[in-house]
């Protein structure tokens, strides 16, 4: 029987993917996106046109927290998974917008909670960051360390989210799975995030911002690699622990809920410089670099460690960073005919 999937933030970078791989692995799917401008439309709009040439994908424009909207398509498809990737993106813009980030990522998830306890799919899978973990030092981070000193707003609604998450999931029984994303990049990625403006900079002959001096090591994690651990957390549908069952060490499953957090990323943090000498090579052409001091709500290192993913789905990501960025900047020329 064909499963129909619910994906928030469809036309999205991490949605356009997981939902074309979920329309390819013969789910049906019901796309939601606002279609806000916070950067550019077409490339969302793009995305969405490329979807819409399956037939088993909807696409429906509408914002997470109009009231009663999710509960109305909840009654209507019966879902039997719901993938929440939409949000308010970006660290720094928080700073700047911080009430846009309370509609989109509080208010919004609110709403999706409210409907899945109306109506409720067998797995829901909530998008988290790696920026929850904030000032914390020791790494690779692990999903059972605290996250208690968030860095910026964003990633302090992405806590909020997740506790939001698991009061549903121990009052409703709702079985939820955050996932906490590392450093995302790869072709049709977002205008804001690093390897793109790099990219837009060095072939159109303008200097770059290395910020913290270039002194900050991410853990990026590739598209195909994120998407393919989403997909494969469907299946792992975390239930109530059994109090007669020993916990595993590794796992942080909720003791009264069925709810659980998963690291996806690489677990292999890579310097900045190194980073950007990927993107030099794939262009031909070495950037101009404008060294600053380091961004508020910024930290200087990310690395995951995803023992739990590959626990739980065999999925471990692996994708190189050259090759990664090779496959950007490879869609980036076609795409902009540069």
């Amino acid at each position: 029987m064909q499963r129909t999937a619910l994906v928030t933030g469809s036309a999205g970078f991490i949605g356009f993917f997981t939902a074309r791989a979920l329309l390819d692995a013969g789910w049906r799917v019901v796309g939601l996106d606002a279609m806000t401008d916070y950067y550019d439309v077409v490339l969302k709009e793009r995305r969405h046109a490329m979807l819409l040439q399956n037939p088993g994908f909807t696409a429906v424009t509408a914002r997470l927290e109009d009231p009663g909207m999710l509960a109305e398509l909840f009654e209507t498809h019966a879902f039997d998974a719901v993938i929440h990737l939409a949000a308010q993106a970006g660290v720094r813009f928080s700073i700047e917008e911080p009430r846009s980030y309370v509609q989109s990522n509080l208010v919004g998830t609110l709403e999706l909670l409210e409907a899945a306890r109306a109506f409720p799919p067998a797995h829901m899978l909530l998008a988290s960051t790696s920026s929850v973990y904030g000032a914390n030092t020791e790494m690779p981070y692990r999903e059972t360390d605290q996250t208690n000193r968030q860095m910026s707003f964003y990633a302090a609604t992405k806590k909020a989210t997740e506790s939001m998450a698991h009061s549903y999931a121990h009052l409703y029984d709702l079985p939820i799975t955050m996932f906490r994303f590392f450093t995302v990049y790869g072709p049709w990625g977002r205008p804001d995030m690093a390897h793109f403006k790099f990219t837009r900079a060095i072939l159109n002959d303008e200097p770059i911002d290395v910020y913290n001096n270039g002194e900050m090591q991410r853990d990026f994690t590739y598209i195909d690699d994120l998407v393919s651990g989403i997909c494969a957390l469907i299946e792992a549908v975390p239930e109530r622990p059994d109090p007669d069952r020993l916990p595993v060490p590794t796992d942080n499953l909720s003791s009264v809920a069925p709810f659980r957090i998963v690291n996806i990323g690489n677990g292999q943090p890579v310097q900045l410089m190194t980073f950007i000498a990927a993107i030099e090579k794939a262009i031909g052409r070495k950037a101009d670099k404008n060294y600053l001091p380091m961004q508020p709500g910024d930290v200087p290192a990310t690395w995951a460690n995803a023992d739990l993913l590959e626990a739980l789905t065999g999925h471990q990501p692996a994708t190189p960073i050259d090759v990664g960025i090779q496959a950007f900047v490879d869609w980036y020329r076609e795409y902009y005919q540069v």
